[in-house]
């Protein structure tokens, strides 16, 4: 893991972003303190994808009761539970 301040970042942020698609992660810093981490985006593939559908596809818990479910979903709320607690 590299560590580069904002300023480094920023003058040579395509050589950065190089970096960062061959899986090299760099923690960039402002006045000496870690403010953002670049690192390689996830990857996934169509296999992986499908496979997740597949799982899901297979669950019971996603079954025709579903929209019954969703739509019985707002009168389990109440104003009390969207209240915000730290409202004075």
């Amino acid at each position: 893991m590299r560590e580069m301040t904002a300023s480094e970042a920023s003058r040579s942020f395509s050589a950065v972003l190089d970096s960062a698609e061959r899986g090299e992660t760099i923690v960039v810093t402002r006045a000496g303190r870690r403010v953002a981490t670049i690192a390689p985006a996830p990857r996934a593939n169509g296999a992986a994808l499908r496979a997740v559908f597949e799982r899901w596809h297979s669950n019971p818990a996603l079954d025709d009761t579903l929209a019954v479910r969703v739509a019985a979903a707002p009168e389990a709320a109440s104003e009390e539970l969207d209240a915000n607690p730290w409202a004075g």
